[in-house]
């Protein structure tokens, strides 16, 4: 599979937290600011107005109001922002993307690929450079979006995509649900090593992201569904009722 991935230099990413447990992710280029999935203007506000930051561009993965919430206020606010999003009856005008688009943003130039990941949503996109997976709710740490609208072969398919990016890959996902990820995954896989450890290791984690696709093809049991050992843990589960 020829992934020919941009290369974005000169980036720094930041946690904007909201609500209960979404993460808005801001992408700084020198003054410049892009969100990923704005579900909530006003802590985005805050930051970019303590950072002094010019938001240029807004991406959007999927149409849940968590993630486009904040979209018309920042309009107002910053009316010459940019949005890209998969097709969909948006209320804010919008440039629709694709799989396989090539996106350019700002000066300099950053760019990102456009990927669809259906599952959690039909009209889920994700946004991936060589280093950075912006996934939304596609994939968490160590768990995977729920089924709104998607099938689970499509899930899996979205899943086995996203498993072919580079190891080192960091993925910055929409939600903070790890630890109770790695709880439900350790009901399934209770001999992975990783997996034990890696609880050990986020245990008093305030933000546990990114992760990287390494640790997810370790510990993660949605991404691992291939995995011999995964279904022999399902099949005494499910044997046991």
């Amino acid at each position: 599979m020829e992934l020919n991935l941009p290369k974005n230099k000169n980036i720094s990413i930041l946690p904007i937290k909201a609500f209960s447990d979404n993460y808005i992710w801001l992408i700084e280029n020198k003054n410049d600011a892009i969100l990923v999935d704005p579900g909530d203007h006003e802590p985005v506000c805050k930051i970019l107005k303590e950072k002094k930051l010019s938001l240029k561009v807004i991406l959007v993965t999927h149409k849940h109001h968590d993630h486009i919430g904040g979209i018309n206020e920042l309009i107002r606010l910053y009316p010459n922002v940019e949005i890209y999003a998969p097709h969909n009856d948006f209320e804010f005008n919008y440039k629709t993307v694709k799989d396989g688009d090539l996106i350019t943003l700002g000066k300099p130039n950053i760019q990102f690929k456009v990927m669809e990941t259906p599952g959690h949503t039909l009209d889920h996109v994700v946004y991936i450079d060589n280093k950075h997976l912006f996934c939304g709710d596609t994939l968490f740490a160590c768990g995977c979006g729920r089924l709104f609208e998607g099938t689970y072969q499509q899930m899996f398919n979205s899943l086995s995509k996203i498993s072919l990016l580079p190891k080192n890959i960091k993925i910055y996902c929409a939600h903070e649900y790890t630890m109770k990820n790695i709880e439900f995954s350790l009901t399934e896989d209770k001999i992975n090593k990783q997996l034990i450890k890696r609880k050990e290791k986020v245990k008093n984690m305030q933000i546990t992201l990114p992760t990287t696709l390494k640790e997810e093809l370790e510990t993660n049991p949605f991404i691992r569904a291939e995995n011999v050992e995964i279904f022999k843990q399902i099949r005494i589960r499910k044997d046991a009722y």
